[in-house]
């Protein structure tokens, strides 16, 4: 009778670390890799968004397998940084739309937004209820930086 209760705590608790343990490396991984655009070296070595993306997912570490599936990328130029209006995939609160997502690493001194988006499945049931906007049960973890791309040559 209490082992069931029990089970399912211990099975939460596990998907909850998951979940902070993934956001953490998230975070770490795109400030890393942000680092290519704030250097110049997204735009003078021309990477496309695939290899930004492949360049993010190198630095998941133990997710980097499922990364390039469940990852999606902004990198775009703000006129200043603040009262900043970016695009909002989630914006119809029950899918998540990536049409107005956009990869342009910027010119010399651009200020610059990077975002990233990671789908985590969930599989305990209240713990996907409390954390999914999503209608499959997934949560959506979000990694954002801004900073001034640092005077390089073109």
């Amino acid at each position: 009778m209490v082992a069931f209760p029990f089970f399912f705590m211990m099975f939460a608790i596990i998907e909850l670390g998951m979940i902070f343990v993934t956001d953490s490396i998230l975070e770490n991984a795109m400030v890393e890799t942000g680092r290519l655009v704030r250097t110049g070296r997204a735009a003078t070595s021309k990477l496309t968004a695939e290899q930004f993306k492949t360049e993010l997912c190198g630095r998941m570490s133990i997710f980097s397998g499922q990364c390039a599936a469940r990852a999606t990328l902004d990198v775009r130029e703000i006129p200043q940084f603040r009262n900043q209006t970016p695009p909002d995939p989630m914006a119809s609160g029950t899918s998540f739309d990536a049409s107005k997502l956009t990869y342009q690493p910027g010119q010399p001194g651009s200020l610059m937004l990077v975002r990233v988006w990671y789908r985590q499945p969930l599989f305990t049931p209240f713990l996907s209820q409390a954390l999914s906007k999503l209608g499959d049960g997934a949560a959506i973890m979000t990694a954002t930086t801004t900073f001034r791309n640092e005077p390089y040559e073109q």
